[in-house]
């Protein structure tokens, strides 16, 4: 059974410019920067049959490319950090296309996202981290922006079970108009 999400691409300079996060925060694991995406839908651990539906619901969508722009680290976890990650400056368009993943797949049988969509990309997940060294972390990078990039296709990913960050692997790649 693949367990399969879709999601953006992170430009290979920009994966560059995230990677200067890393390092300085004890129980982190960080993340590849090759690895490093944003999460549009996780449609989870699907059959084969399952998986060739979200595929072809795919590639019913039609949306036109769009600017994107990563700005401010900060955490998951509150009180008990469990990851490091960059936010998304607010964009209609990615709304909108994440909006179309949600009913593509709702039309294929699957159960609504549980979880409300808040768009970053995932720089460490932590283990026994403290939090007042995750805080003091934040606090030295939290003002983080990267270039703003043209976001031209969005992927399906499959990845292996694991607790998160790879490895993954395109299954699937649609272009924007």
């Amino acid at each position: 059974m693949p367990r399969l999400f879709t999601a953006l691409e992170i430009p290979t300079d920009v994966a560059e410019h995230l990677s200067m996060l890393r390092g300085g925060l004890p129980g982190a694991r960080w993340i590849s920067p090759d690895f490093y995406h944003v999460t549009l839908r996780f449609i989870g651990d699907v059959d084969h049959a399952v998986a060739r539906d979200a595929a072809a619901a795919l590639d019913e969508i039609e949306r036109f490319g769009f600017d994107l722009t990563l700005s401010g680290v900060d955490q998951f976890g509150n009180h008990k950090p469990h990851s490091i990650f960059v936010g998304v400056k607010a964009n209609q368009a990615l709304n909108e296309l994440h909006a179309e993943h949600e009913r593509a797949m709702k039309r294929i049988g699957l159960p609504p996202e549980g979880r409300n969509f808040r768009p970053h990309v995932t720089l460490a997940r932590l283990r026994d981290a403290a939090p007042r060294q995750v805080a003091d972390y934040l606090a030295l990078r939290g003002y983080f922006r990267s270039a703003t990039f043209q976001v031209s296709r969005f992927v399906l990913y499959s990845s292996r079970d694991s607790v998160g960050g790879g490895p993954y692997r395109v299954e699937a790649a649609y272009p924007l108009m």
